[in-house]
Order: C-alpha cells, then structure tokens, then sequence
C-alpha cells in the first residue's frame, strides 16, 4: 500500500512539474508571419489531390499513390527525376536561361486521370527579360513532353483547358491563349477595333471588385472549343490618387474605385472560339448599371448562362444566350428582394442527365439546391418565397432539393454511379460544415465522415471518394479518404497539437447570448486568462467583425480564436468575440436585418456582449476594450463613439468611415446609394459622431489601402481635429488592406502595445 501511495504522489508531481514546465508563447508563435509560426500549427499532408479517382500526394521530395481503401504508398516520381529531365532532357526550344532546379513537387498537378503525365509551372530570366513556363513530364518515358513559353511580362491568372490543351492567361489588362509550343494568340482586340488604353479596358480578369463569388475571368467549355471572358470598361470610373512614397518625389498610382452612388464600369462577355480565333460579344443590351455574374456553360457547349442583376441589386434573372452567336434566348428564372438578391453560384448540370441543372437561391430564407427542368418550359407565375420579402417566378419545371433552417454551403461534385449531389452544408450546426450526399431523386441526405467540426473536401473525378480534411476543437486535424456512400474509409493523419503539448494555453469556451432584439441567439467565444484566478478582476478585450460574408466562431482548432486572442489572455485580459447579427452562415433575415444602416443593430449586439462581460463576476467592468479590422475597424470605431462609456480603449484597424467613400457593389448592397438612402448614410458617418470620443483610439491603416482607401481615416482625423478630440494615427506605408509577413508580426506587437499601455 505504502508502494502505490508512494507511486500515485511520484505520478502527480511528475504531472504538476510537465504543467509547470509548459512555456509562455510569443507572438512570432501564434501570428501568420512569425518565425515559429508553421511549426505550431498541427501537421498537414499539403499536396493531396486526385489523379482522377486515384488519390495522389504531392510531396517536397516525390509524389505517392495512395491506396483510397488502405492508404498504403507507392512512389510515381520523384525530384530527382524530374530535375533531370529539366536540366538534361531535351527542350522543344532553347529557352532565355537555364532552368533551376526545383525544390519540392507539391505544386505539381495531374490534370489527365489517364495520361501519366505531370504539369507544373516555372519563371527564368531577371527583371529586364523573363519568361514562364508549364512543364509536362511523363513519369513514365521519365521526360520533358510539353511546354507552354510565355514571353509577356507578369503573366498571370493561368487557366489550363485539359479538354483542349490550352493555357488561358492574362498580362496586363489583355488576354492570352497559348497553345504547346513557342506561341501565344492575343484574345483582347477591341471588339470595335479602337484604340485601347491601358487600364481602362480589362480582359480575362474578375470584375465586380470581385463580388457575386466571382473570382475569375476567364471560363472554358466543357469541350475546350470555346473559352468565355469578361470584358470590362472602367475608362469612365474615377480614379482614386494611391500614392508611392518611396519615389524621390512621390507619384501617383491611380487606381480605378468606384464610390457608392457614382458611375460605374460597364462589363460585357465575349466568347471566342479557338480554332477560328473569331469572338462574339453577348447581345445583352446596354450594360451600364447592370452586373453579369456566374457565367455557366450547356454540356453540349451551344449554349451560355448569366445570373444577370440591376443596380440595386433586388432584381436578378438568369439569362440563357447562345454561344455561337450571343444571341439572347430567353430568361429562365427571376427573383426579386425588397432587400437585395445576392448569387454566388453557377449553375451545376446533372452529369447524368444532362437536360437539368442545380440553381441555387435565397427565397426560403436559406441558400438551398433547386433542380430545373430545361426539357420542361412553362408559363411564369410570380410567387412569394418562405422569406415574405422574396418573389420568385420560375420559366422551368423547378423541384427543390434541399430545405430546412440552415443552409448549403458548397457543392464538391457529383457520383456519377449513384446519382447523388455531394454538398457541404451547415445542417448539423451553424458552426460547422458537414460533407452529404444528396440523392437527386429521393431527396436523402447521408452524412460523410464525423458528425462533430469543420470538413474541407476534395472530390474524386467520378465522385466515389473524397479527401476529407477535418478539424474540430477536440481534434487538431483528422485527414481520410473517406467512399461517398458513407460506409468508413481510411485515415492517413490524425496530428497532435504543438502547441497544446508545449505551452501554457488559456481555457476557451463557448456559448450564446440574446441578440438586442430579444429573439435571435447570438454565438459568442470567451477566453480567459492563462492561469487564471476567478478572484482576480480582469480587463476585457472585444474582437469584432461584424459584418456580412463571416464569422467569427466555428467548432475548429480553438473555436477559430486568432493567435493574437491567445497572446491577450497570456497577457492577462478576458477575451471575447460574438457574432452579431448581419454575419453569415444563419439565414437571409439574420444578415439583412441590417439593410440601410450598416452598423447600428451590429453595435447594440455587441453591446449585449458588454452587459455579459460585465455581468462576470471576474472582469473588470470600467476596463473594456475593443479592436477589429475591415469592418471590425468600422464596428470597432462606431462602438467607441456610439457608446464612449463603455468602451475604454480601442484599435481600428482599416476601418470605414463613411460607407459614400466604400465601393459600389457592395456598399449599394447594403446600404443603397447615399441618392436615395441620404438618411441612413447620414446616420451611419461616423465623422459626425467624432466629438463623442473619450477613450483612446488607435487607427491602423496601409497606406496605399485599396479596399478601404486613406480617405475614410483622413477626413475622420479632420473631424476629430475640428471637434477636439484625439484619435492615434499608425500608418504602414505602402503596404494594402491587410498586412503580411513580418509587418503582421509588427502589426500586432503595436496593437498589444497599445492595449498594455491604455488598458491595464
């Protein structure tokens, strides 16, 4: 007996003495950027991806077939082979310099599930003269068998077409194809055969400032015969005075922004075929005030579709033309909000029946699947949606997928075997997405893989297995190959948690709190103190956001805090951050509650979050901070002069001032022009509350920022100045809208600098 209580004492020493030897971190540990960074966050397997259905891992060294049903590996290639074959193998053509060697595979891609072939990408040259390449190495013969030579100075935007074997791209503001071999074809003439300026007229690049979920701008057919572009004309747009400093005598780098209310860029789309290097335009009509979005291709390639919306973006139709002529063919769908309609998706054709697509929409309160019909016309009938400010008429048989109060997030692909859709969506919580698969006919959804945290997928090429990559806050990463028929697959990686194994973290929970409204549940996430003492009072630090498209919480690695919340409550302050309503992820009214008035029913959610603070019997009640960026440094900032008694200090990191300096698309959006919302515009210029100001505000801005441009801070310091009051001002000189690499490390010692200093 005496043995064993000797034991179990020796036991929990050992255990106390390994927590005391758990260190304190640093921000190089926690912030994107730092020294230590990547050798904290929880192992990875980068470069998985399919090869067709076979499961390939591209690695620094070589890359391997996984088996899908028991994960062993089996060697394709490696480096070494491919560094020979590069340095000594034959080329199509003698290239400006000698290629380096590569260091690592795991950008290399396998576009042809059957062709053992590589494609990876290559840049040789200086500044003065350079050229890209795309590589294609057969692992088999062990050489070189393609390449595409790209001449044009920062080529970008790479869109390789496996169906046809071209490479679209852009460089500059003009569009590219090249074929293999030592050529390119310009695709951007002008369609009147004028002269173009530079910056004025943009091909093959995403316009919209990149709203609607457009990303790109450039779209083959399914077949390669064709490639569709966006064309956009913003010679009419003002330019906003960026400005260089690092010039001897600083210089202008105008940068095209359109302001909510003032004119905007007109874009078309052309289509160009690339056998007889002819394109077509669009016959869509004038395009001013109008945005084209989610262009989709018929799997016969005869013909094109656009989710086509006006200016006020409550109206969108979705237009089908024909291809070889651009000829309009008729409007298929119609939706309109007396708010705002807002698609994100193409359409997504049945692989099995090629007669109907996928469509997705709002008019249920949620992002939901509808199937249409095009063998099946009929005559329109306008009706209202489950959301009573949504009507909807529909010009095809339309059968609705998926329903219910949550919402589809994603769709991965389709099992062609089975016939299922395979989605992501947020039907188990709000705070996570799972993988199903949809039956098409029956309406079944089966859950793929666990139940609990956040999974991001890849697809197989016939849908029958996907990589699963999975987190949670229990678990730090869980990755399988998981068949789609939910039956069990193969884990080839569960990591640990570097950081939980060495440092001292504090304890994380979360929970829901009442919006101001009194009806909906709002999420929040508490952090308390490293060694905390619940005897101790603490001061408090709000993180916010706030606005629409995020959210803060998710059932990830610590419920999705950022490193630099950890380093606040190793620093001694409660940290919390709530997901007001107007952020994503739980339904239409839940975001556009806040339509008009961008920032007012955020801020008193957020004030709700202050009154749970305080209502702690641990914090400090007259010590409350806050800080946020982008939209967090408007929240930030109208919290601070909104309710300048409960705030005591905060950072606002490029913040909105007033929403008539912020871009159109999305500033219209949400708030209507300053036209015809003068009021609520009005309401919402946070210069005008800038003699509120009490505690000390911090403002952190690039100085060259795009997204929200100097002005918003500059007139905001006027205001102040003019009212008495004292704002701090730290600029980070030619850096954009955020900061990276070792300035984001600077970044958030000066935000910490500023909290240790003002809130103790």
């Amino acid at each position: 007996m005496k043995k064993f209580l000797s034991f179990i004492i020796t036991l929990c020493m050992t255990v106390t003495l390994c927590a005391q030897e758990k260190k304190a971190f640093t921000l190089d540990d926690v912030i994107p950027g730092g020294s230590n960074y990547f050798n904290l966050t929880p192992q990875n397997l980068p470069g998985l991806q399919w090869w067709g259905d076979v499961c390939v891992r591209a690695d620094v060294d070589d890359i391997r077939q996984i088996d899908n049903r028991t994960g062993e590996e089996t060697i394709l290639v490696t480096l070494k082979e491919v560094n020979e074959a590069l340095q000594n193998g034959e080329k199509p053509y003698k290239l400006l310099a000698p290629i380096k060697p590569l260091h690592t595979l795991q950008g290399a891609s396998l576009p042809w599930e059957n062709r053992n072939l590589l494609m990876f990408s290559d840049y040789v040259g200086d500044e003065e003269k350079s050229e890209s390449y795309v590589f294609f190495y057969d692992f088999v013969q062990k050489k070189l068998t393609n390449m595409f030579r790209i001449q044009e100075a920062n080529a970008t935007n790479f869109d390789f077409c496996k169906e046809n074997g071209y490479l679209a791209y852009t460089a500059g503001d003009h569009l590219y194809i090249a074929n293999h071999g030592d050529f390119s074809t310009a695709v951007s003439p002008h369609p009147t055969g004028g002269k173009e300026i530079d910056n004025d007229i943009v091909y093959g690049q995403a316009v919209h400032r990149n709203e609607f979920g457009i990303m790109k701008g450039t779209f083959w057919s399914p077949k390669g015969t064709y490639l569709a572009f966006y064309r956009m004309d913003q010679s009419m747009v003002t330019d906003y005075p960026q400005v260089n400093t690092t010039t001897r005598i600083a210089t202008l780098v105008p940068d095209k922004y359109p302001m909510a209310g003032m004119t905007s860029h007109k874009v078309t789309v052309g289509i160009y075929h690339v056998k007889t290097g002819k394109t077509i335009y669009l016959q869509a009509g004038d395009p001013t005030d109008r945005y084209f979005t989610n262009i989709s291709w018929s799997p016969d390639e005869k013909d094109i579709y656009v989710i086509e919306l006006n200016r006020d973006q409550n109206h969108a139709q979705l237009v089908q033309y024909n291809a070889e002529t651009g000829e309009k063919k008729g409007v298929l769908y119609e939706e309109k909000h007396a708010r705002y309609v807002e698609p994100q998706h193409p359409l997504a054709f049945l692989p099995w029946d090629e007669t109907k697509f996928v469509y997705w929409s709002q008019r249920d309160g949620y992002h939901h699947l509808y199937l249409m019909d095009t063998q099946k016309p009929q005559a329109g009938e306008w009706k209202t949606g489950k959301d009573a400010d949504d009507t909807y008429c529909e010009y095809l048989q339309t059968t609705p997928l998926t329903q219910g109060d949550w919402l589809v997030q994603e769709i991965l692909g389709f099992n062609k075997k089975m016939k299922t859709v395979i989605i992501g969506s947020t039907e188990i919580s709000p705070l996570q997405t799972n993988v199903f698969s949809l039956d098409v006919k029956a309406g079944k959804r089966t859950l793929i893989g666990k139940r609990d945290g956040m999974h991001r997928a890849q697809l197989s090429e016939n849908g029958t297995f996907l990589i699963d990559n999975f987190t949670s806050n229990d678990v730090p990463r869980e990755i399988s190959i998981l068949p789609t028929d939910g039956k069990k697959g193969v884990t080839l990686l569960t990591a640990t948690d570097p950081m939980k194994e060495q440092y001292d973290l504090p304890e994380i929970s979360i929970g829901t709190i009442k919006a101001a409204d009194g009806k909906a549940d709002l999420y929040y996430r508490l952090i308390k103190p490293v060694g905390f003492d619940p005897n101790k009072k603490y001061p408090a630090i709000i993180y916010v956001y706030g606005g629409p498209h995020a959210q803060m919480i998710h059932n990830t690695r610590f419920y999705d805090a950022r490193g630099w919340d950890l380093y606040m409550a190793q620093q001694g302050y409660v940290m919390l951050t709530v997901d007001n309503r107007g952020s994503d992820n739980r339904g239409i009214q839940f975001e556009n509650c806040t339509f008009r008035q961008l920032g007012a029913e955020e801020a008193k959610d957020q004030v709700e979050g202050v009154k749970f603070l305080q209502s702690l019997p641990y914090v400090d009640a007259g010590k409350i901070g806050v800080h946020g960026w982008s939209f967090g440094g408007y929240m930030t900032t109208n919290l601070m002069l909104t309710y300048p008694d409960l705030f005591k200090v905060g950072v606002a990191g490029g913040p909105v001032i007033d929403w008539k300096y912020y871009e159109v698309m999305y500033g219209e959006r949400y708030m209507d022009t300053p036209q015809t919302n003068p009021e609520g515009y009005k309401s919402r210029d946070l210069k005008a509350k800038a003699g509120n100001l009490k505690g000390r505000l911090e403002i952190i801005i690039g100085g060259m920022d795009p997204t929200c441009v100097p002005q918003h801070t500059i007139t905001f310091l006027r205001a102040c100045i003019d009212a008495g009051t004292h704002p701090d001002l730290f600029i980070y000189p030619e850096d954009g809208h955020n900061m990276m690499g070792r300035d984001r490390v600077h970044l958030h010692e000066h935000i910490t600098r500023y909290f240790l200093d003002y809130l103790k």
